[in-house]
């Protein structure tokens, strides 16, 4: 479905505006202009540049007085004049208006009509447009028709540097949010997550302020309308552990919580896809197909099939597709209040048990710290196990203080009656270079009994350094692992790591102390 439009309020005047075009379509000016190429698999495969992924040291949000006290000001959120903001908007401006053709993607974010946003996407490159088809949802042709103003608009100029002379810039590239005038500027990076987690931010923003939580989290649903939420930082399982043919998909990353329930924000998936294979997550490989995005993939020249397990441009290889792409998920992508909330770490002290259950207030602390661990070999400089917290398990995308975020989930909790878990899917019987990493079926046996409700009234023993409620028992796995200072030889030892740990729990907790209620 694709529709006339005249972009000129947005003060752009160009001769070829195509709106809304078809996933077919786009491919062929993907093709034709783009320099796209497509899979074996019938996948569109892109490259984003010399930005293989976001740049949140580049984020700006104009600061006005209608913002000023509710923004989280900080290394997450820098502020912009509107000066500035303006000095960016026109150079965009300018750069679009130079193009002989531009893309236009009206759609909505947030599955629940109540409460979504009209999102429109002015962009020069064909999978640009492609990508937003996908992670936006797609308006029908009554909608379309009647779209009327966005509330937001994405003026994408990435190919096109920023000034680092403008004041409140650190670079040539500006990822730059005006969220009172509804806009939203990228300068300097082609990197199309830029687009779906300034959406993100946005709703972070708005959501909130209707009594509405928005998280960075996946979901699911059981065959008798049981909602688990999983939270987690990169390696910790939160993808995987989501994907369970047994329930049905509502989303992979992005939420909300209002009064009625859950819904996703998004339209489709962004899944990493370095070393894919069919057999570990065949949802996801079956998923990349006619109308998919493949961003710095490489594939041979020849066959044009994909080699996930090449990294030579980046480890951040991404696959953008419709969320119906996966064949159990739950259109529309909304359902009830949720049982249970999964907090997923990688320990990789090996301290942490691999399940124990939270109350609401522990659930707050657990959410606001974010915790997971890096490991040898992650990252350059990384030599052995190192703490990593990022609250609300996505501080790069929160605009409000984390506390608030936290405070609305407890308040949640309470209200609907969700229980709370944590489960370590990192190392158990000592640190990283000692101990084991939890086995995958292990983990799933655990989210099974949480989903089951078999863990719901489990006997439970406290441990002393957290003071988190541990199962007795859980169906499929040993009695002995489930308490991990039995796990550990030198029970000193691990006495010693888990004080330390705790310690760091605290004094990362201790920095929002700052909030103002």
């Amino acid at each position: 479905m694709s529709h006339l439009i005249s972009l000129r309020r947005h003060g752009i005047d160009v001769g070829s505006i195509h709106r809304n075009l078809s996933p077919a379509q786009l491919y062929e000016h993907c093709v034709a202009y783009d320099a796209g190429q497509i899979t074996s698999a019938g996948a569109l495969a892109t490259c984003s540049g010399e930005r293989t992924g976001r740049s949140p040291s580049d984020k700006r949000i104009v600061c006005v007085a209608e913002n000023r006290d509710q923004i989280w000001w900080g290394p997450v959120n820098s502020k912009l004049t509107r000066d500035s903001f303006r000095t960016n908007r026109r150079r965009a401006i300018d750069y679009l208006n130079s193009r002989s053709r531009l893309y236009v993607v009206d759609g909505f974010a947030g599955w629940d009509r109540r409460h979504r946003i009209s999102i429109r996407v002015i962009c020069s490159r064909p999978y640009h447009a492609l990508f937003m088809h996908n992670m936006l949802i797609r308006p029908t042709e009554d909608e379309l028709r009647d779209f009327g103003k966005p509330a937001y608009v994405i003026f994408n100029a990435g190919c096109f540097p920023a000034d680092p002379d403008t004041p409140d810039l650190s670079s040539d590239t500006s990822i730059a949010l005006d969220l009172e005038a509804g806009e939203f500027v990228i300068l300097g990076t082609q990197y199309a997550g830029e687009m779906k987690k300034g959406v993100f931010s946005i709703m972070h923003y708005l959501m909130p302020e209707r009594g509405v939580l928005s998280m960075h989290c996946s979901a699911n649903i059981g065959p008798y309308g049981e909602v688990s939420l999983f939270f987690g930082l990169s390696g910790t399982g939160k993808t995987t552990l989501s994907a369970d043919p047994r329930r049905r998909l509502i989303g992979d990353d992005e939420h909300c919580w209002s009064d009625e329930g859950i819904f996703n924000i998004e339209g489709g998936c962004y899944a990493k896809c370095i070393d894919l294979c069919a057999e570990n997550e065949p949802e996801i490989y079956r998923a990349i197909r006619f109308g998919t995005v493949l961003e710095n993939t490489v594939l041979d020249p020849e066959s044009r099939i994909v080699d996930y397990a090449d990294s030579s441009l980046t480890e951040n290889t991404r696959a953008s597709y419709p969320i119906d792409y996966i064949p159990n998920a739950q259109i529309p992508c909304t359902a009830g209040h949720p049982s249970n909330i999964i907090f997923l770490t990688c320990d990789a002290f090996g301290v942490l048990p691999p399940v124990s259950r939270l109350t609401p207030e522990q659930a707050m602390s657990h959410f606001v710290n974010g915790y997971t661990a890096k490991v040898a070999g992650t990252e350059m400089g990384v030599t052995e196990p190192e703490a990593t917290f990022s609250a609300c398990f996505g501080a790069a995308f929160l605009v409000h203080h984390p506390m608030v975020y936290a405070e609305m989930l407890a308040k949640k909790m309470r209200q609907h009656g969700a229980n709370a878990w944590l489960v370590n899917t990192g190392w158990s019987g000592g640190a990283c270079g000692t101990g084991e990493r939890m086995k995958l079926p292990l983990t799933r046996a655990i989210v099974d009994a949480i989903n089951t409700g078999e863990l719901q009234d489990a006997e439970t023993v406290e441990e002393s350094a957290f003071g988190l409620s541990i199962p007795r028992q859980c169906p499929g796995v040993p009695d002995e692992m489930l308490d991990p200072r039995r796990t550990w030889s030198d029970k000193h030892a691990y006495d010693k790591k888990a004080r330390e740990l705790a310690d760091l729990f605290a004094k990362n907790l201790a920095t929002y102390d700052d909030y103002r209620r």
